[in-house]
């Protein structure tokens, strides 16, 4: 089990990243999201809060250059509890899937991973279920061969109290980036709050790469969430 906090002190670029998991004291589900830019249109964003989770924004609209692959809602609570996390527009396609009756696997199966060739960023997606168990998946390129799509899904039927599972889409910087290998990683996680686990996160992200942070609580008898959202752009 990784201590988190050092591992991305440690990445100065992982990119996107998403943890899920259960709180210390076993009673919350616990969801992580951050995102992390290079160039300037990359870093010209925040989060901000909708009805049913969180968007993406551009913090000056006149320097947004191209939206189509950093514009989206990373967070969405649907209807039926389930609440979807990902790095893209992937979080509406498992929603409409799971509209009409399929589930998030049915979903991601008509999707591949980002168009932005070389790097070619995998989508990294997460699913809460009520009941606080979890998925995690990722879509990514075969070792940077765009003409294979490689799927991976990670299922957690039994959350274990002060445990998490991290995945991103980078394993660090450099030119194409190299994607994410192997399985989420197992981290720790020991905040009694959503607002010391952020604090904690947003301290370990690079100063110069980080734009936002979005970390909620979900008391799994009550329902109750609570959020925090964090942006470099205030």
């Amino acid at each position: 089990m990784i201590d988190l906090n050092q591992y991305l002190r440690d990445t100065a670029y992982p990119g996107r990243g998403i943890v899920l998991g259960r709180t210390a004291d076993n009673k919350k589900a616990a969801i992580a999201y951050f995102i992390m830019g290079r160039s300037e249109n990359s870093r010209n964003r925040v989060f901000e809060a909708t009805e049913d989770g969180i968007r993406t924004k551009a913090f000056d609209e006149s320097k947004m250059t191209d939206p189509s692959l950093i514009i989206y809602h990373p967070v969405r609570v649907l209807p039926n509890g389930l609440t979807v996390v990902t790095n893209g527009d992937q979080t509406d396609t498992i929603r409409d899937h799971i509209a009409m009756g399929n589930c998030y696997r049915h979903a991601l199966n008509t999707r591949t991973f980002e168009p932005d060739g070389p790097n070619w960023t995998p989508r990294i997606s997460g699913v809460v279920k009520p009941d606080g168990s979890y998925n995690l998946s990722i879509l990514k390129s075969l070792d940077g061969d765009p003409s294979c799509c490689c799927r991976y899904f990670f299922e957690y039927d039994r959350p274990v109290a002060g445990v998490g599972h991290f995945i991103s889409t980078y394993q660090g910087d450099g030119n194409p980036l190299p994607s994410f290998e192997g399985e989420p990683k197992r981290a720790a996680i020991t905040a009694a709050t959503a607002r010391e686990w952020a604090d904690q996160l947003w301290e370990s992200l690079n100063e110069d790469n980080k734009v936002s942070l979005f970390v909620e609580f979900i008391d799994l008898e009550s329902g109750a969430r609570e959020s925090v959202i964090l942006n470099k752009h205030q």
